[in-house]
């Protein structure tokens, strides 16, 4: 396991009423400890690009959040645009219903209209929403986000019946294998939580506690 765990974590604020000021916060915190990126909302990515200027600090962004059912030529823009703007990563959500439905093309097309218009711009997160979807469905979900060209698999968007568990991200890390990344996001709050996703095969971690999770390593003296 790698011990650097601020590399794992993409610095989470995601909410409806977050303020411009909160914004600023979370990227000084995410600077300090150098997480992987900050995670926010579109409106709020050039913001976040502004602050980080200059920083290894990558700005991540939701694309047809939370629930999933834009179109797929919106999603697609929505990524142009968050692009345009400052983004260096993607976390879209997928059509949940139409997975549950079993109209894979669909599915599969609009993770690769994402994927086409990130291309050499930004890496892409498949978010997959488990919480909502039997076993068959998460590995179907992770099937096509790998025949589409996505990045990652991700487990949650934190807004819908729950969030990441081990078991998930252990099935999400089997249907993908080694190479693609596994995110796991939601209700991840400590660093125990974060130690069991990173064994299960998580390589990165959705977290609004990230400070938390870096206060309780640094109050370990083993690391």
């Amino acid at each position: 396991m790698n011990t650097n765990f601020a590399t794992y974590i993409d610095h989470t604020l995601l909410k409806a009423d977050a303020k411009n000021n909160e914004i600023v916060t979370l990227c000084e915190e995410a600077r300090k400890y150098t997480f992987a990126s900050v995670c926010v909302n579109p409106t709020w990515v050039k913001t976040a690009a502004a602050a980080l200027e200059g920083s290894p600090v990558k700005v991540c962004t939701v694309i047809g959040f939370p629930l999933g059912a834009s179109t797929s030529e919106v999603k697609a823009f929505e990524t142009r645009d968050a692009i345009t703007n400052g983004a260096n990563e993607i976390d879209m959500v997928i059509n949940i219903g139409a997975l549950r439905g079993g109209d894979d093309e669909t599915v599969k097309k609009e993770i690769e209209a994402v994927v086409t218009a990130a291309k050499g711009k930004a890496i892409v997160k498949v978010i997959i929403e488990t919480s909502l979807l039997t076993d068959k469905e998460k590995r179907k979900a992770c099937e096509l986000s790998v025949l589409a060209g996505a990045d990652f698999v991700k487990t949650s968007t934190g807004f819908s019946t729950g969030g990441a568990t081990e078991d998930d991200v252990k099935l999400m890390r089997a249907v993908v294998g080694p190479e693609m990344g596994v995110k796991a996001s939601g209700g991840v709050r400590n660093l125990e939580d974060m130690k069991k996703m990173i064994d299960a095969g998580a390589t990165r971690i959705g977290a609004s506690s990230g400070v938390q999770i870096m206060q309780g390593l640094e109050s370990q003296s083993d690391y």
